[in-house]
């Protein structure tokens, strides 16, 4: 090999070994959860001239319907614009349960609207915890771990899923029936130490809802006994007193900070009083997924480059802002209204307009705005957070 070829074959490898290097830390990136880095790859829904709709009335939507169960997704496939974040709502009926199962690409965060609900949930070192969950309860499981979801009591429990991956679809689950329904009867004697006959009369297709008898008071013993882990997966979160306490309404919020498994996502419950207003504000960090429990409210988006956009969400909606774009949510109804809201994200962050102007000395203000710096001294000297429909507090 010549000097001049002994050159270029270096130099190629060297630009091989750069190019493998970038890969494997944008990888790494990808699978810590760094919320910024998918935000490199240009998105054309996002690039466009207008913003994209970001509601979807889930609760309008069909779903899975088996009994008196069912389930209703908001993925990519009926939101386009919700790549960060999917979202299920589940209602078991009494004596049903959500069969085990796990979830390949997503963590799973839930809160319980309505009724009771058991789970068990098992980890890779063999840890199982089961839980009972009441409303205003949520829980956190992280991906690939097995779990299932029983309705409690004489009642249909309700409750709403968050998943930190808008591309996950909870009829993509892997299920426990699905499973042992499409393997071998020889395989499974032999995995479990059992004669085929054992395996006659198991379903041949996925459950889904599986429905029996009502699950006892008291949870039963496993079968290896109690293997407690080291972190719940259960948080209390309406028992606990609102996180702030504003004029116009209260807000709830939980992130790993509070309940420490819950490492990608972050959940608040936020209540405004009629005509009250979560400032204009963006995440720098997370997306945005919000459900309309209760009530009606305007969610605005502004996007860059003149774009703005306006939607009405009512009871049973969804909405969502994509990371870093600036938003609000109003309560214009004449009720109180309440909204869940999730972030992919484990620890939260949000930079509010007044908080940001409040940052800034006047004579700035006024250069950027081409106004007296005397208007700027009638701002609110701090972060307003939530408004009433008399305005903020200065």
């Amino acid at each position: 090999m010549s000097d001049l070829e002994r050159r270029d074959f270096l130099a190629g490898a060297a630009a091989l070994a750069t190019a493998a290097t970038a890969a494997l830390l944008a990888t790494k990136k990808a699978e810590a959860g760094d919320p910024s880095f998918m935000n490199n790859v240009p998105d054309k829904l996002l690039s466009g001239d207008e913003l994209p709709t970001f509601k979807f009335a889930l609760e309008k939507s069909t779903g899975k319907v088996i009994g008196n169960s069912y389930g209703k997704e908001a993925t990519v496939l009926q939101l386009p614009i919700s790549k960060g974040i999917a979202g299920v709502s589940m209602k078991i009926e009494p004596g049903a349960m959500r069969e085990l199962h796990w979830h390949a690409t997503a963590a799973e965060w839930a809160f319980v609207v309505e009724g009771g609900v058991r789970t068990t949930v098992i980890d890779p070192q063999g840890y199982a915890e089961t839980n009972d969950f009441e409303p205003g309860d949520l829980w956190y499981f992280q991906r690939g771990h097995g779990h299932m979801l029983e309705c409690l009591g004489d009642q249909p429990c309700h409750f709403i899923l968050i998943f930190d991956n808008g591309y996950f679809s909870e009829f993509g689950t892997f299920s426990i029936t699905d499973w042992i329904g499409h393997t071998d009867k020889a395989l499974l004697a032999k995995n479990f130490g059992l004669p085929e006959s054992a395996f006659e009369g198991f379903p041949k297709e996925e459950v889904y809802f599986a429905r029996g008898k009502k699950p006892p008071e008291v949870p039963a013993q496993p079968l290896q006994g109690w293997k407690l882990p080291p972190q719940t997966h259960k948080y209390r979160m309406l028992s606990q007193p609102p996180h702030a306490v504003f004029k116009g309404g209260r807000e709830w919020r939980v992130d790993s900070t509070r309940f420490e498994i819950s490492k990608t996502v972050t959940g608040v419950i936020l209540d405004l009083d009629p005509g009250a207003l979560r400032e204009l504000h963006w995440h720098p960090t997370a997306d945005e997924w919000q459900y309309v429990i209760d009530g009606n409210i305007s969610v605005t988006m502004f996007g860059s480059n003149g774009r703005y956009r306006t939607e009405t969400l009512e009871k049973g909606d969804v909405g969502y802002i994509p990371q870093g774009y600036g938003h609000s949510i109003e309560n214009i109804g004449k009720t109180s209204c309440r909204v869940l809201v999730g972030f992919n994200t484990g620890v939260y962050q949000a930079i509010d307009l007044t908080q940001w102007i409040a940052g800034n000395p006047t004579d700035v203000l006024a250069t950027n705005f081409s106004k007296p710096a005397a208007l700027f001294e009638k701002f609110p000297k701090k972060d307003i957070f939530i408004a009433s429909k008399d305005g903020p507090e200065k």
